[in-house]
């Protein structure tokens, strides 16, 4: 199994973080942002017009900029054995 990385921005710099994937859904993304004993969870949920995802880590917001459709897309080639119909 591999493990899916994300570029998330931090909207205080504009500093590009790569993080962790622990899970996806088109409803929210949850994601370990460090490594080791400094690692932190951070819940991602839709943008107001869902064509981001925004969560906050200690005060901090960071967003993943890509929309609910194009994430939608993204679990589908995942597995497409899921699909509904």
């Amino acid at each position: 199994m591999q493990n899916e990385t994300i570029q998330v921005r931090s909207t205080d710099s504009g500093q590009l973080l790569e993080v962790l994937v622990y899970s996806k859904r088109e409803d929210q993304i949850e994601v370990m942002v460090g490594e080791g004993v400094h690692s932190l969870k951070c819940q991602l949920f839709p943008t107001s017009n869902k064509l981001a995802y925004a969560g906050n880590i200690m005060g901090r917001e960071i967003v993943y900029e890509r929309s609910c459709e194009q994430v939608h897309e993204d679990l589908e080639n995942i597995k497409p054995s899921t699909r509904r119909r």
